[in-house]
């Protein structure tokens, strides 16, 4: 199996990148995630996915284990494929699958585009203990989610759409990864 690889990319696109090692170039398929932590480099590492069928080879690849590993969750699920995991990946940062995930967010991974009501749940039921066992940083992650919702919840009763909220408040985490709740409902006010 390719753990992963290294090497200078001589094609890059939203959906590929081509990783040169030694004169050989690797076809690899990315989501958007990996894209944008890419998207200025010319040279890195790609860690990587190796998916074998009857005709054919694919590389799938992931900038962080973080996203690796979320997917290889994802496929771990009955009627969740390589392409409908990565489309998921595309879709949600790896924080926002494990939130939807770890709280039972139907219609958020409905969302998703190849996602029905059943997938969403079958990806609950299946994943939802594996992600609390999976992952080594829970309690940080868990507090960051327990302040994206108190957020929320607030900004909601002040008459703000979920869908608006859910996006601004995304946009401000991402941007100070260790904003306290007060804050973060204050910049949200002056954003939506």
């Amino acid at each position: 199996m390719i753990h992963h690889l290294h090497g200078k990319f001589t094609e890059k696109n939203p959906a590929f990148v081509v990783v040169e090692c030694q004169g050989v170039g690797y076809f690899v398929h990315i989501s958007l995630q990996t894209f944008g932590k890419i998207s200025t480099a010319d040279e890195g590492t790609i860690l990587t996915h190796l998916q074998i069928t009857e005709d054919k080879h694919t590389l799938f690849g992931f900038a962080d284990e973080d996203e690796r590993r979320i997917f290889r969750l994802l496929i771990s699920v009955s009627g969740i494929g390589c392409n409908t995991a990565r489309m998921m990946l595309s879709s949600l940062t790896v924080p926002e699958l494990e939130t939807s995930i770890f709280h039972e967010d139907v219609r958020r991974l409905m969302g998703i585009k190849g996602i029905g009501e059943k997938t969403a749940q079958r990806v609950i039921l299946e994943l939802k203990d594996k992600i609390k066992k999976d992952k080594p940083s829970g309690p940080s992650v868990h507090s960051g989610l327990r302040i994206k919702e108190e957020a929320t919840a607030a900004l909601v009763t002040l008459g703000f759409t979920r869908n608006a909220v859910d996006r601004t408040l995304d946009l401000l985490i991402k941007s100070t990864p260790s904003i306290g709740v007060e804050e973060l409902i204050r910049q949200a006010l002056k954003a939506l």
